[in-house]
């Protein structure tokens, strides 16, 4: 029989045929291997925010995981457009991440024309960090002590009493409770929830929806009175505190959340071992002490495609309020 050797050609072919497969086959341990450098939490917020406190806590038990630094860079400012855009453009490795909020990938999309960034084709989602409900706070000057009272006000007297908001999440709430309770309100923007409290502190403003991180101290201190929660149940931190639903609008729910996102084209592998690193540190008993508790929010995590259907979802229903408040886009 014949045997019929390869040409040299054919045969350098076949090579280097087989070495390109072997180097896109995944190799065994590569995810275990991550990380083999620093992570760096980029937070769309200034250090002290409630966000910031969540990836410093969360942070602390990636780090110790892993056994690499977690840095936490803060790039404040333009409503989370500058980090947003900064991790869209970085290296799809998984040593950028995103740990965000609602205000980003839900609620800029529906409330500016043109953002720097896309928030479902820029990005992978990696894992939902937490969620919680926020505070409806009034002086205690102001004449209504709860839900009802103030609901029943606002309808006597169209477009008199204000509420201020220093946050996507704070304006959606406030606009949510005028649709849900036919009342008519007026709005006035600030740049932070902590500006506008100050303001309501002084009897500038009426109300405000606010996150519990923020408000509920001014409440504890006798200088706001808390009328009721937003989210569907009371919150552990303040438990005589009614939700509003309960308080007088039936069916009212309106809270925030945060999640983490690395870069798109980041490999599958490396999102899953991100998302294993995140989900154990925000569970861990260190996180719960130093964030979770102290702000009542909720540990709620999720898959990476989980997450990618709770934005799609959460996009939808904050498209829904801003529409149907005629909020025009800046």
């Amino acid at each position: 029989m014949t045997r019929i050797s390869p040409s040299p050609s054919s045969l350098a072919i076949a090579v280097s045929t087989l070495a390109a497969v072997l180097a896109l086959a995944p190799v065994p341990g590569q995810a275990q291997a991550f990380p083999e450098k620093s992570i760096t939490f980029v937070v769309p917020f200034a250090a002290g925010t409630a966000t910031d406190q969540l990836a410093r806590a969360i942070g602390n038990g990636v780090s110790a995981e892993g056994r690499q630094p977690v840095v936490i860079d803060n790039k404040a400012g333009a409503s989370g457009f500058i980090a947003s855009q900064f991790v869209a453009k970085a290296a799809p490795d998984g040593y950028t991440v995103l740990i965000t909020t609602n205000t980003t990938h839900a609620a800029n999309e529906h409330l500016f024309k043109k953002l720097p960034y896309d928030p479902v084709k820029d990005y992978v989602p990696v894992a939902a960090l937490g969620k919680g409900g926020q505070i409806m706070v009034v002086n205690p000057a102001f004449p209504a002590r709860t839900v009802a009272e103030f609901v029943a006000l606002a309808k006597k007297n169209p477009g008199k009493y204000s509420f201020g908001s220093g946050s996507s999440s704070s304006r959606m709430a406030g606009e949510l409770l005028q649709q849900m309770a036919g009342i008519q309100l007026l709005h006035v923007p600030y740049k932070s929830n902590t500006l506008a409290v100050t303001d309501l502190l002084g009897s500038q403003i009426d109300m405000m929806i606010t996150d519990t991180t923020t408000g509920l101290p001014q409440v504890k201190s006798g200088k706001l009175r808390a009328l009721g929660v937003s989210g569907a149940a009371r919150s552990p931190l303040a438990p005589d505190v009614p939700t509003i639903a309960e308080a007088g609008v039936k069916g009212y729910e309106m809270g925030y959340w945060f999640a983490a996102y690395a870069p798109a084209k980041t490999p599958p592998a490396v999102v899953n071992r991100l998302n294993e690193l995140l989900v154990k540190a925000a569970k861990s008993e260190a996180a719960r002490s130093a964030f979770y508790e102290p702000t009542g929010t909720e540990v709620f995590t999720t898959s990476p495609e989980d997450m990618g259907k709770f934005q799609t979802a959460e996009a939808a229903k904050w498209g829904r309020i801003v529409k149907a408040a005629g909020i025009e886009a800046e």
